[in-house]
């Protein structure tokens, strides 16, 4: 067991594991199924919850501990953060998005409401919530990959800069992931209200 659990690698695979045997003796208990048009929107929408916990929690990472938390951290040990941890971070932290991005559309389309959402429920105002929703999540992540990593780059030494585009740089950075952390509270409400509920009764 500590061969799976020592090695990052090790722990994705087995956890993939775990996932196939779940759904097989789930799929044997409730009788089996079909990979009809409803197991591939419930594909996609596990996968956008996947990626979006990646995102979203190293946004609330970044956020809520290693931003605070960098004053309280003594000069000599800074760069370790700056030159190993960030970096990795960042890496994982914008292909989440990504990935949260894509799987959403490709969930939306399968749904049957890309079109009704994107035009923010004008269309059939029964897809406001969720649509809202999505127009906070693109806009997020036009900030990761837009604003928040080419000032990175900068601030961490990715890519050259002189020591005031890299402190401009820094602080850009922070005030758009700032912004994204702003965005997550409502994107993450308009997102979970649309299947539950969330607006019922409001406006009666």
């Amino acid at each position: 067991m500590a061969g799976v659990l020592t090695k990052l690698s090790n722990t994705v695979i087995a956890g993939i594991l775990v996932l196939i045997i779940v759904f097989v003796v789930i799929g044997a208990t409730a009788g089996g199924g079909s990979f009809d048009e409803a197991w591939w929107r419930f594909l996609f929408r596990y996968l956008h919850v996947l990626s979006g916990v990646m995102w979203i929690g190293l946004l609330w990472y970044f956020n809520f501990v290693q931003i605070p938390n960098m004053p309280n951290i003594p000069d000599e040990q800074k760069p370790a953060i700056g030159k190993v941890i960030a970096p990795a971070a960042l890496f994982w932290f914008r292909w989440g998005a990504m990935a949260t991005i894509i799987t959403g559309l490709i969930l939306a389309w399968l749904s049957g409401y890309l079109v009704h959402a994107l035009a923010l429920g004008f269309t059939d105002p029964t897809y406001a919530p969720i649509g809202v929703g999505m127009w906070l999540g693109i806009i997020m992540w036009f900030n990761v990959w837009f604003v928040i990593w080419p000032n990175q780059k900068r601030a961490l030494g990715i890519v050259d800069a002189d020591p005031d585009s890299k402190a401009k740089s820094a602080r850009t950075a922070m005030l758009f992931s700032r912004t994204n952390t702003l965005l997550s509270i409502p994107m993450l409400f308009c997102m979970v209200a649309q299947q539950n509920g969330g607006f019922v009764g409001f406006g009666s």
